[in-house]
């Protein structure tokens, strides 16, 4: 943690701690229920219909829901500053913060997998930020680079 983070979080406390330190430990989320804020700070990728519209249309997997759990908490692990605050197995749900370089800024991230017919399944991913109005389009962006890397690890490299 930057000695800018540690100062600032005597104003944002949760910035002053490291990993999911300084935040309250996440309870299972009805991702069916998003009601998301007036402010320009949160990212949503979900199926297509899905309500409130997202801002990413996530495809139905082709492998089952165990596996594309199994491979997001994966592609979670590599981020940077990512760390895993609680995990909710029978519900396929699983809640991250996810750290700005810098001055720590906490955001939160939950990933909702779900079984779809024939072995496949879908994927929720709610980004947004713990402070701030704006986020600069971080939240969209790490939607994005997950939603790479997972695309990644799920086609085979001749079908790219």
């Amino acid at each position: 943690m930057t000695p800018l983070a540690w100062l600032l979080g005597l104003f944002l406390p949760a910035c002053g701690y490291p990993g999911i330190s300084g935040l309250p430990v996440p309870r299972l989320m009805d991702m069916t229920h998003i009601t998301r804020p007036d402010t320009p700070n949160t990212a949503l990728a979900a199926p297509a219909g899905y309500s409130p519209p997202p801002d990413i249309v996530t495809p139905v997997f082709p492998i089952t829901a165990a596996s594309l759990l199994a491979k997001v908490m994966l592609v979670a692990r590599a981020q940077p500053r990512t760390f895993q605050a609680a995990e909710f197995p029978r519900q396929m749900q699983v809640h991250y913060v996810a750290r700005s370089r810098i001055f720590n800024f906490p955001d939160l991230v939950t990933v909702q997998v779900a079984p779809a017919a024939a072995g496949s399944s879908t994927l929720v991913l709610y980004s947004r930020s713990v402070y701030g109005r704006s986020d600069l389009g971080v939240n969209h962006k790490r939607l994005e680079t997950w939603l790479s890397a997972l695309q990644h690890s799920i086609t085979p490299t001749s079908e790219r």
